[in-house]
């Protein structure tokens, strides 16, 4: 099984900055994707960063510019840098993982459970 946890979630006033961890045990497989997703109280599921296990990232347009995403292969450790927050990037924060490249374009099939971020103005 691979398991992933996330932490780093937390409150931050606008314009303020937080970077999240995803933490991945089993998980040694020589093509993956990493993914980072988002969901606010009753909106859908939103894809905000992935990370190829070539280093080719891809980022939704309101995050573009804002966000980072990058990992540390020594620690297993998925990361997400939040710079100059917005309101709008409230809610729940998860990582996700797959052991094929992101050009796939397969739903990922390992998940963690979460770590909240709010963001007040």
């Amino acid at each position: 099984q691979v398991k992933l946890v996330e932490s780093g979630g937390g409150s931050v006033q606008a314009g303020g900055s937080l970077r999240l961890s995803c933490e991945a045990s089993k998980f040694t497989y020589p093509a993956h994707c990493m993914e980072w997703h988002r969901q606010a109280p009753g909106k859908e599921r939103e894809e905000v960063a992935t990370l190829d296990s070539d280093g080719d990232t891809s980022y939704a347009a309101s995050v573009k510019g804002r966000f980072t995403i990058s990992k540390d292969i020594a620690k297993n450790t998925l990361y997400l840098q939040m710079d100059s927050l917005k309101p709008e990037d409230t809610g729940m924060y998860y990582c996700a993982a797959a052991p094929w490249n992101c050009w796939v374009h397969a739903p990922a099939n390992f998940w963690g459970q979460g770590t909240q971020v709010t963001v007040s103005s």
